[in-house]
């Protein structure tokens, strides 16, 4: 399944300052059970965002209508726990394509990128730059280049570079999976299989 292509991402973004964000709190495990993709974005920090009553939490950020876009901002090791895909999964439906944190789980870390989340890994001392920036104007901009490796605070112009791995930026930034990504390379192979015939 191909992804959105991403290439420069410039939006608000919603702060979560919360260390140790685990996948059971990203997603529930009593909503692992689903056979089809379907309403993950629903649950997405289904305990934190509502009450037993199914009631929103008004005090959660995600029911905060001040903060939007495209960006969640997390605490140091964001993603522990489980290897649960299903986490990544949800964060998408919900329409964040980009995470930023001082350290993620190798794991969610890989299940981001397979699904076309960017996991940006910033210093514990810029990702306080950036809370400190939201929290005085929750209309901030963000901009996520990836084909440079920078973040940078639009109000401010700092910026910081950020590490990935060459393959799984060359998929983000064609919206490719493994599996398109194979499809992609499809006349190559054919011609090394012929040549190996012989």
């Amino acid at each position: 399944m191909a992804y959105d292509k991403f290439t420069i991402l410039k939006s608000t973004a919603v702060p979560m300052p919360i260390e140790n964000v685990d996948t059971d709190q990203i997603i529930p495990a009593r909503f692992l059970k689903a056979t089809s993709r379907v309403d993950f974005d629903k649950n997405l920090f289904r305990d934190w965002r509502y009450n037993a009553d199914d009631t929103p939490k008004a005090d959660f950020v995600l029911n905060n209508p001040i903060y939007s876009g495209k960006i969640l901002v997390g605490g140091r090791n964001f993603g522990s726990g489980s290897s649960r895909e299903h986490a990544a999964w949800a964060i998408y439906d919900y329409g964040f394509r980009c995470v930023v944190s001082s350290f993620f789980a190798d794991i969610f870390k890989g299940n981001a990128l397979n699904i076309g989340i960017l996991p940006v890994q910033v210093s514990p001392e810029f990702l306080h730059k950036i809370f400190t920036a939201i929290e005085a104007d929750p209309n901030t901009e963000l901009e996520v280049n990836l084909p440079a490796q920078t973040i940078t605070i639009l109000a401010t112009g700092e910026s910081e570079s950020f590490g990935i791995n060459g393959y799984k930026k060359n998929n983000m930034i064609n919206g490719y999976d493994d599996i398109d990504y194979l499809q992609s390379m499809k006349s190559e192979i054919a011609t090394f299989a012929d040549k190996s015939l012989y």
